[in-house]
């Protein structure tokens, strides 16, 4: 089974996922004018993309971290 969304559901999950990126860099990243912004800023940056690619291609981060523990 297919469990990619479509193509309206993908776009209302990087619209909430941009709200949500941007809400979190005014108050933590690089909108919050301290010198801790960056750091976090940073972290949220990296974070934003690896979800953005998870749902524009489908990715399930979880089977790929998973998979090689499975042999051990």
């Amino acid at each position: 089974m297919n469990s990619r969304p479509g193509c309206l559901g993908g776009l209302l999950q990087l619209a909430l996922l941009r709200w949500v990126y941007g809400g979190l860099q005014r108050v933590f990243g690089f909108g919050s004018n301290s010198c801790l912004g960056c750091g976090c800023g940073m972290i949220l940056l990296i974070l934003f993309i690896l979800v953005a690619l998870s749902i524009i291609f489908g990715t399930d981060w979880t089977r790929l971290v998973m998979s090689p523990m499975v042999g051990i």
